[in-house]
């Protein structure tokens, strides 16, 4: 009963999440769909949402690892991957106990903390939600993308038109080649081992492995009744249960239940403590009488390796660090910052809070939000940046700082995001069409909501556009629409902290009051 309910939650939330990054066509309820990214603990963590924090500490301390059961996609993911692995090999498949490698398991949990030294490659990398995040998005999302065409071609045959053609695209190659080898790895590992990643990468596992050894329910074998069958061994997939010593590693445990099912002497239940454990034992201590085994670590090698990789990770830093808005090429026609999403705030604060999970360039439905490469420098590789190649930013859009859970992207409203100035316009005469070719165009004027390209009279009755910076919001919609090939006459550089633009009103009373005054 306990696996079907868990398998049951596991589905609807793992489809949920997943739909949530594929879906286009804003089918799904955004405040209801949102929430199971917001529930993932090291989003939670950036964004310091102590609320979830809390309810995810309780859970644990509860019932155990079911965060990484059932809340987390990359955990069910996992499963996934092992149920199709036991109905494809020829064999049945066995799983075996593994002692606990909690050296490398501490060494992954250091990697991820080197987000405090302002250097979140690591934690993009290894973050399970990110990861999944990617996968979803770079992977999921344009083979969910090419089913709807193909739905799309069909109904139309028939005269109805429930679906609709789209472009069907991929966001950047890098982000593709990364997300496509952590699916390949990360399933394989699956495929042959069970829940490996879980419990020897996964920071997050860590974490909360070390919490599930203090919950109140647990995985318990009924030394009484137990044979040593190894039923309940060999349908394990974390390998944390040992037939031949009766015990069970809590901290690797992550509530499958396969054991209860497996069992066929009921020796094993999920139950609670009969006396908790004293705090002291922590990660030392031996097995408790109902088959809990402890596992130990070397304190002193937890600071080495933490101190280590700390001090790894900070040599790229200041690399990093100057070359955060930097270019990608030298030419002076070329962007020469990047174009940070409306409500990063500033190249810094990406850089801290970003794991580049792409839920915002996934629902951007302008398509003008793309990974970055080295725009930001090495630390930020694959965080989000504006291109308007395909689109740009659209004046009333705020989706991707609703959808951001990690906090990098913060919450504006529609008034607020008018004003947000995440870039200025600047405009190159010598390449614009009105004086190289003689005509008239006006695309980009027509196209800038908020008046700061406007056009000017120029000569034999053209006219030719006029920059106003202090009131430019950088929506890219001149440098969208701009002719001039190869390069752009008009187009938006960024800026590495965020401002506020004057507001156009403003603009129109100090004209008036200049005008008063005779000049």
């Amino acid at each position: 009963m306990l696996k079907k309910a868990r398998v049951a939650v596991s589905v609807a939330l793992f489809s949920l999440i997943t739909f949530y990054f594929v879906d286009f066509a804003g089918l799904l309820h955004e405040k209801m769909a949102n929430l199971p990214a917001r529930a993932q603990l090291i989003p939670a963590v950036l964004a310091s949402a102590f609320a979830i924090l809390i309810a995810l500490a309780v859970l644990t301390l509860l019932f155990g690892r079911v965060y990484c059961s059932s809340v987390c996609p990359m955990g069910v993911y996992q499963d996934i991957a092992a149920w199709v692995s036991k109905r494809v090999a020829k064999k049945v498949k066995r799983y075996r106990f593994s002692k606990a490698k909690n050296l490398l398991r501490v060494a992954m949990l250091a990697a991820a903390l080197t987000i405090f030294f302002k250097f979140p490659l690591t934690l993009a990398f290894i973050d399970p939600y990110s990861a999944y995040g990617r996968i979803a998005a770079n992977i999921f999302r344009p083979a969910y993308m090419a089913g709807n065409n193909a739905l799309a071609a069909i109904f139309t045959q028939f005269g109805s038109y429930t679906f609709y053609k789209t472009d069907v695209f991929v966001a950047s190659a890098f982000s593709f080649a990364v997300a496509a080898l952590t699916m390949l790895a990360i399933g394989y590992l699956a495929w042959r081992h069970g829940r490996t990643y879980c419990n020897t990468i996964c920071p997050v596992g860590t974490v909360l492995g070390f919490l599930s050894k203090f919950s109140v329910f647990k995985i318990r074998i009924d030394k009484s009744k137990c044979t040593g069958c190894g039923l309940c061994e060999a349908s394990c997939k974390a390998a944390c249960i040992s037939s031949k010593q009766k015990t069970v590693d809590s901290s690797r445990c992550v509530d499958c239940f396969s054991c209860l099912d497996a069992c066929r002497k009921d020796a094993l239940k999920f139950s609670p403590a009969l006396m908790p454990k004293k705090m002291a034992t922590m990660w030392h201590g031996s097995a408790d009488t109902v088959g809990v085994v402890e596992c130990s670590i070397d304190e002193g090698k937890r600071r080495f390796l933490t101190a280590g990789v700390a001090t790894v990770a900070s040599a790229p830093v200041a690399m990093a660090g100057d070359k955060a808005g930097s270019l990608t090429g030298s030419n002076r026609y070329a962007r020469q910052h990047p174009i940070l999403p409306p409500g990063a705030v500033s190249v810094d604060n990406m850089l801290k809070h970003c794991t580049s999970c792409h839920l915002c360039i996934s629902k951007c439905p302008s398509r003008a939000l793309k990974p970055a490469f080295l725009e930001y420098g090495l630390a930020g590789i694959m965080q989000p940046t504006m291109y308007f190649e395909k689109g740009f930013c659209n004046f009333d859009c705020t989706i991707c700082s609703e959808v951001c859970p990690n906090g990098a992207i913060k919450p504006l409203t529609k008034e607020e995001k008018h004003l947000n100035q995440g870039g200025y316009v600047v405009f190159h005469e010598e390449l614009c069409v009105v004086p190289t070719d003689g005509t008239s165009c006006g695309a980009c004027s027509e196209h800038c909501p908020t008046q700061a390209v406007t056009m000017v009279p120029y000569r034999d009755g053209l006219t030719i556009p006029h920059i106003n910076v202090e009131i430019c919001i950088g929506c890219g919609g001149c440098e969208f629409i701009c002719p001039a090939r190869p390069f752009r006459a008009i187009h938006i550089e960024g800026r590495a902290v965020q401002g506020k633009a004057k507001p156009f009103e403003e603009q129109k009373k100090e004209v008036k009051e200049i005008d008063s005054f005779g000049f």
